[in-house]
């Protein structure tokens, strides 16, 4: 099976809800606010923090937004999938530029129903209703670097 296949060296472990958590996060910020996805991410069991650059800092009301729209994805029990493909069947909107020099040229993208892809070789839950509930513990704005930090943890259902 493809699935046994590994393609890439991974040396992390991840916690599977927070790290599809994480994919979830960065789409809902690309879609809210124009941004890339997160420029820096640390996904852990007990907190996780994932940092973006946006044009100007977010409002409170745009910040209750994020955890409203998370919690909404979580909720709607979206299925996770996988699809293998080589590097000349990336879908358009799926960026290759994060992926490391060495990549193989066969990726592993991982969906989350409609709403996310991108190539991935970590764990993930089987659909988001697995993920728990997405709780926002603050943000942080660094004007001059028009950096925007979230910090969160996600709570096992």
């Amino acid at each position: 099976m493809a699935e046994d296949y590994i393609l890439n060296d991974h040396n992390k472990e991840e916690f599977p809800p927070a790290h599809t958590a994480e994919h979830l996060l960065n789409q809902v910020m690309i879609r809210l606010f124009g941004c890339e996805r997160s420029y820096n991410a640390h996904i852990e069991r007990k907190k996780s923090k994932m940092s973006f650059h946006l044009s100007s800092k977010p409002s409170r009301q745009q910040e209750r937004e994020i955890e409203r729209e998370m919690q909404r994805l979580i909720d709607e029990d979206l299925s996770v999938t996988f699809e293998f493909v080589t590097r000349d069947e990336i879908p358009e909107d799926v960026k290759l530029d994060r992926l490391p020099d060495d990549a193989s040229e066969t990726l592993r993208l991982v969906r989350i129903g409609d709403y996310d892809v991108c190539p991935c070789i970590g764990k993930h839950v089987r659909s988001t209703g697995q993920i728990g509930r997405f709780e926002m513990l603050g943000t942080n704005w660094d004007e001059h670097e028009h950096s925007f930090r979230v910090r969160f943890k996600i709570i096992a259902p």
